[in-house]
């Protein structure tokens, strides 16, 4: 039989940015203690086909409907151009479905507040997310310590404008580029903190974010870098013009 929950605050959350995919649901129970399901894969393609029957794993295990919801939550970027784009393109289509309403966040903000809850007893300091984004570059946002509150936007930029950007404040850096970044604030002479290099968005971090942040329309991603895909010189195809 399906769960008794409280409507307005069951809330949807996925990711699909970067090396992972997510998906989890909370909901509020007879008890009146919120409850959790949720899934989480490494994996290095196949995040959109995933994400859909991950979803529903989740769903089904909350023994919820999508009219039990109050909203859904999904990560716009930065990361890569399938994941980005699948995972917005599945939040477009189940609010168009439901109705619903959308919030979306960073894939680094919420790997920021996956990491605040994995550094206890470091809050005190300043936390920078930084992703590998190749070429010599990471994406980039810094964020006060707790609760973690970005201080700029996200960025993409090279080694050594990054650890100029975190400087010397004693940062916590984390991420798949933290060890670039403060080798390159170690060069400049700050000093910095690299842990949680594999640290990724996991939808259970976003879905903590999620009552906090104010539904958008159109839900839009967020790439920082245009696509490293593009067609070959003289190969691309000819428009027609319809008759």
């Amino acid at each position: 039989m399906p769960k008794t929950r409280v409507h307005g605050m069951n809330v949807l959350a996925f990711d699909t940015c970067l090396g992972a995919v997510s998906a989890a649901v909370r909901w509020k129970g007879a008890s009146g203690e919120w409850q959790v399901a949720s899934r989480f894969e490494a994996r290095a393609g196949g995040h959109a086909e995933r994400l859909m029957p991950m979803i529903a794993e989740v769903m089904e295990e909350a023994g919820l409907a999508f009219a039990d919801l109050g909203r859904i939550a999904v990560t716009v970027g930065p990361g890569t151009f399938t994941g980005v784009r699948g995972g917005v393109a599945a939040a477009r289509g189940l609010a168009l479905a439901s109705g619903l309403p959308v919030v979306t966040a960073t894939s680094l903000a919420v790997m920021a507040q996956g990491a605040r809850e994995q550094l206890q007893g470091r809050d005190a300091h300043p936390l920078a997310v930084a992703v590998d984004a190749r070429r010599g570059m990471v994406y980039l946002e810094i964020f006060d310590a707790a609760p973690p509150r970005p201080t700029q936007v996200p960025l993409l930029l090279a080694y050594a404008e990054a650890g100029a950007l975190v400087g010397d404040r004693r940062a916590v850096v984390v991420g798949s580029g933290a060890a670039a970044v403060a080798d390159a604030i170690a060069e400049a002479g700050g000093q910095s903190e690299a842990c949680l290099t594999e640290l990724q968005p996991d939808a259970r971090s976003l879905m903590a974010l999620a009552e906090d942040l104010t539904p958008v329309h159109p839900v839009r991603p967020l790439y920082l870098r245009a696509p490293d895909a593009k067609p070959q010189e003289g190969h691309s195809l000819m428009r027609v013009s319809p008759p």
